[in-house]
């Protein structure tokens, strides 16, 4: 594609760096991100995949912006306060660059829009704060044969990985899904929200913009994929830990005998929220 002057002068950086240059600048103005979540991780990966200039974001989230939410969610701002999260990212996201085009979708994830959605993009990033949810998207990629790039935070540490267990080598194999590694939810209550625990919220910023990074090298194709790799930060300790997980031919989805042969082991996820601490 040719690029405008302004475009130029916009996506520079990235034109420089050989990985990328124009044709892969090019790519990523052409691709489609789903953002599930606009809450403590999605305002992170919002704001870096609009300045990247991927071309078209998805934003589900039904919240509206609480005081609360400002001391780590920096997609929002004071004078959003009951607005819906949704529309303060399409804000948000028209001060940094007005050439993204910005999906809104004012609602719950859900067993009944989840496949429609993911089957318009190219890569889904998980924002969410909850299990069933995070459960939810990791079938839907699968199914619908989308990368996932997925983390989670708590208190001082975060943890994130890339998931695309449908991609397959020669010889059939294939990476984990999250289900390889964390095979269902915990019982109600084991593991305390970060409503519930709190979290630092600059952790949000350095997870989210790990998240935002892994997108970009997908889309591209450049460096080495984080599928097949744990990813753990620890706050208190400035330290990161890599740690090797493989596919589990037992998993009950991506396994030798899978036993979820679609989504409807999810009836109930309808009511989770899906928005990101």
């Amino acid at each position: 594609m040719d690029f405008s002057e302004q475009q130029i002068q916009r996506y520079a950086r990235h034109i420089l760096l050989k990985e990328i240059g124009g044709v892969g600048q090019a790519k990523l103005l052409q691709s489609r991100v789903l953002v599930v979540g606009a809450g403590g991780l999605g305002s992170p990966v919002i704001l870096y995949l609009a300045a990247a200039g991927i071309g078209h974001i998805g934003v589900i989230d039904p919240d509206v912006v609480d005081l609360s939410n400002l001391q780590r969610q920096v997609l929002h701002t004071t004078d959003r306060i009951g607005v819906s999260k949704v529309e303060s990212a399409r804000q948000s996201v028209a001060a940094i660059n007005d050439g993204v085009q910005l999906e809104l979708i004012e609602d719950r994830l859900s067993t009944d829009n989840v496949m429609g959605l993911f089957g318009r993009y190219d890569v889904v990033a998980d924002g969410t704060d909850n299990f069933e949810t995070r459960f939810l998207i990791n079938d839907a990629a699968y199914f619908a044969k989308i990368p996932l790039v997925s983390a989670a935070i708590l208190r001082f540490d975060g943890q994130m990985s890339t998931y695309k267990a449908f991609e397959t080598d020669d010889n059939g194999g294939h990476g984990p899904c999250y289900r390889c590694i964390f095979r269902e939810p915990p019982p109600p209550g084991q593991i305390p929200s970060c409503a519930e625990a709190g979290v630092l919220g600059a952790l949000c910023g350095v997870m989210g913009s790990l998240q935002a990074t892994e997108v970009v090298k997908e889309i591209l194709g450049i460096g080495d994929t984080l599928s097949g790799t744990l990813m753990m930060y620890e706050g208190l300790a400035s330290e990161f830990r890599r740690i090797g997980v493989r596919a589990d031919p037992g998993c009950p989805l991506c396994g030798t005998n899978p036993e979820i042969l679609d989504l409807s082991i999810h009836g109930g996820v309808s009511e989770s929220t899906c928005h990101a601490g």
